[in-house]
């Protein structure tokens, strides 16, 4: 006898429908395969009009992150023989959906962009190989493993509320390159997170560090980044409204 999971997924296409609504699949597996396979499977097999992210398959892309069965994570790590009966699929949150699971990222790529999300050097050093050791690199080595996957984004209470902040993602990206010693810009990354819209939106709420599928921890990045804040301004070196 086959082995069976009824796949619960979210639908809804924004250029027709009115309402969103769920749809039940009843998914053939063996051991070994995902939760991604089972959408591929529905895809493939029983509904071609399914749409989703995927690519690497391997938990290294991020683009198949959603929310499976009350949390955030990546589709091709969740392993279906663990998983129970039914599988409840949604998309990403905080988010405008485009259909079913394709969500529109261009609010979150827009805030990773703003942060400068690259290495500046000093005007003296352009065109020169920026040496760092082995002892300086492995500092990074829990901030620079982000996939930018967007669940801690979608977690994010504060991003439901105000499209403004920043979000959880783009400030770790901004602590990872604050800590980077081949990096030349620290009171300017410091400065352009000081503010509302910034590191002091965060409530410290954690979602964004369960949610997490590279244990990342952007709470842990945030807080780092408003202790460095709030330093510097008590040395003069950063005012309360940037450098």
């Amino acid at each position: 006898m086959a082995n069976i999971k009824k796949f619960k997924v979210f639908r809804f296409d924004s250029a027709q429908d009115k309402k969103a609504r769920f749809e039940t699949y009843k998914v053939e597996w063996i051991p070994g395969q995902t939760v991604l396979d089972g959408l591929n499977y529905i895809r493939d097999n029983i509904d071609g009009s399914l749409a989703y992210r995927s690519s690497c398959r391997e938990g290294v892309c991020g683009s198949c992150a959603m929310h499976i069965n009350g949390k955030y994570c990546l589709a091709c790590e969740q392993q279906l023989k663990v998983m129970p009966e039914k599988i409840i699929i949604r998309p990403l949150a905080n988010l405008e959906i485009i259909k079913d699971l394709y969500v529109d990222m261009t609010p979150f790529w827009k805030k990773y962009k703003a942060i400068k999300p690259y290495l500046i050097g000093k005007e003296s050093i352009t065109g020169k190989e920026r040496i760092q050791s082995q002892d300086e690199r492995a500092h990074l080595d829990k901030v620079i493993d982000c996939i930018l996957c967007a669940s801690c984004y979608a977690a994010c209470g504060m991003n439901a509320l105000n499209d403004e902040y920043l979000g959880p993602a783009a400030l770790a990206k901004v602590n990872r390159f604050y800590l980077d010693s081949r990096d030349h810009a620290k009171d300017e990354r410091l400065a352009m997170v000081a503010d509302e819209q910034g590191v002091f939106r965060c409530h410290t709420m954690f979602n964004c560090q369960v949610a997490c599928p590279k244990e990342v921890d952007p709470t842990a990045n945030i807080a780092n980044l408003k202790r460095n804040i709030v330093s510097s301004q008590m040395s003069g070196r950063l005012s309360k409204k940037g450098v």
